[in-house]
């Protein structure tokens, strides 16, 4: 799989040398780099190309990496049931910048971009509805960035009195922010049988 895989990246550097950035393989998977301007172009000329034919696009992700300059890393997997080749591609974007949109080159990236959008609040220019999908539309933030508090911003419960849904500030009582740090079977004795390989709280071994 890896000789096959090196084939692969020769053919796709050979072709298009301005669009890879980098590339790597590795765990038996191939990764290329590339610049968010050259993206459309290159996932284009993955899915046409008689010896890639990546013609189905599995799934679009990103990651947050608040330290770095280009804090975004926007990651395609494109599968070529043909060749039975899986590929990654991968572009870094500032959070002032935005990605190109994949809908014209593959209508399935529709729903993926939107999730992007919704969890990492990273824009897709050319996209045909860009907006949240997972979350409402009165979701403040965005979920998976490394900065966002996992308690969130609001939270959201039914009035009895207004007959309505209502959003208001979150409020944590103390206790919610006091941890023991017992793992789940250290604080378990009272609901699991002692079978004779657990510790008790205290890292001693069970009672004979």
């Amino acid at each position: 799989m890896t000789e096959a895989l090196g084939q692969l990246l020769e053919q796709i550097t050979e072709k298009r040398p301005d669009a890879v950035a980098r590339s790597t393989i590795e765990h038996g998977e191939l990764t290329v780099v590339v610049a968010p301007s050259v993206l459309v172009g290159f996932v284009e000329f993955l899915r046409d190309d008689p010896s890639c034919q990546f013609s189905t696009l599995v799934d679009i992700t990103a990651v947050d990496y608040p330290p770095r300059d280009r804090r975004f890393e926007i990651v395609y997997h494109l599968l070529s049931m043909r060749q039975n080749h899986r590929v990654r591609v991968k572009a870094m974007l500032r959070p002032s910048e935005t990605m190109p949109s994949l809908v014209s080159v593959h209508p399935s990236a529709n729903w993926f971009e939107r999730e992007v959008f919704d969890m990492f609040g990273i824009l897709f220019t050319g996209h045909p509805d860009l907006r949240r999908i997972l979350t409402d539309y009165g979701f403040r933030g965005y979920p998976l960035r490394k900065d966002f508090p996992t308690t969130g911003y609001t939270e959201v419960r039914y009035d009895e009195e207004l007959k309505r849904v209502v959003y208001e500030p979150v409020s944590l009582v103390q206790e919610y922010r006091q941890f023991d740090f017992m793992s789940p079977w250290e604080g378990a004795d009272h609901i699991l049988p002692d079978d004779g390989k657990r510790g008790g709280r205290d890292g001693a071994p069970p009672p004979e």
